[in-house]
């Protein structure tokens, strides 16, 4: 029993936080689809499923990789989507201009622990990458999973959506960004030994 407690625990990475440098840098293309890839891919969806995320980039666990994994209900389609894009490239609609609604498009990060903010996202996007066996995939989608597509293609390009954030909400962030001490490296959370962050 102890034996399969050790390796849950060892497949659950610690997720780092706003100030690491990898997380602020573009990640890099994967080009090997071996058993250290499959292994990495399990690793981020048993990490996502403990961190109550719909949402995961490989940058968020200390690995600077083109890979994220996902989670979450697609309301527009009716469907809950789990899987995963290697090397995936994003193609978004407009961005509207309008302000963000703070009830209804407000986004919160795993790497930016207990805070969200509002921000504008394309209402719609289609992404096309590779699943873990190299296989092409392609998915559109719309409203808030086409944020969370989004959200995590951001991630492999070394931006956190607080680095979008407008004007007013920018300000907030940095405020809190300096009250948290969310501005070096080194620190890190671990799902399912941490407290939860955001309350789940």
């Amino acid at each position: 029993m102890e034996k399969a407690d050790t390796i849950v625990l060892m497949a659950i990475h610690p997720i780092v936080i706003y100030g690491e440098p990898v997380l602020h840098q573009r990640a890099e293309k994967i080009t090997d689809f071996d058993e250290e890839l499959a292994t990495l891919i399990a690793d981020m969806h048993e990490t996502l499923d403990a961190s109550n995320g719909v949402g995961l980039a490989a940058p968020q666990i200390g690995v600077g990789k083109r890979i994220f994994v996902f989670n979450a209900e697609d309301e527009e389609a009716g469907v809950r989507r789990r899987g995963t894009f290697i090397n995936p490239l994003l193609i978004a609609s407009k961005v509207p201009d309008t302000r963000p609604d703070p009830d209804e498009e407000t986004e919160g990060c795993l790497s930016v622990p207990s805070l969200d903010f509002p921000l504008k996202r394309a209402d719609r996007v289609t992404v096309n990458g590779l699943d873990e066996t190299g296989q092409s995939v392609s998915l559109t989608a719309e409203g808030w999973f086409a944020r969370i597509m989004q959200h995590e293609y951001d991630h492999l390009q070394g931006t956190l959506y607080v680095d979008r954030l407008d004007k007013r909400w920018s300000k907030k962030w940095k405020k809190e960004q300096s009250a948290n001490g969310y501005n070096v490296p080194g620190q890190s959370w671990t799902p399912g030994i941490d407290p939860d962050p955001f309350g789940h």
